[in-house]
């Protein structure tokens, strides 16, 4: 079992930043790829950035530019460094971690909210 901890959301005025973090604890040996999906209030959950095989990194069109994945040498913590946020980024931010056998794991999610 994998346990994955999301901290860093909260508050911030459109133009500000935030830094998420997500902690992965448990049998992590497994897990190939990591990353973040986001979903706002009445919408589906969204892909925003992942880090997967040999530190490919993927982001969706809406944070290219703004947003920046990384992680340290091992899976965790993974990190979303989010500048020049906007009202529209505005959501419940999720991490993951993928398995090789299918298997998903997600965090519980930190609200990001921003407004002026």
């Amino acid at each position: 079992q994998v346990q994955l901890v999301e901290s860093g959301g909260g508050l911030v005025q459109p133009g500000g930043s935030l830094r998420l973090s997500c902690v992965a604890s448990g049998s992590t040996l497994q897990i190939y790829s990591m990353g973040w999906y986001r979903q706002a209030p009445g919408m589906e959950r969204e892909f925003v950035a992942a880090i997967g095989d040999g530190g490919v990194i993927n982001y969706a069109d809406p944070v290219k530019g703004r947003f920046t994945i990384s992680k340290g040498a091992t899976k965790s913590p993974l990190y979303l460094q989010m500048n020049n946020l906007m009202p529209e980024d505005t959501a419940v931010y999720y991490c993951y971690g993928n398995q090789r056998d299918g298997v998903e794991y997600w965090g519980e999610g930190t609200l990001v909210t921003v407004r002026s």
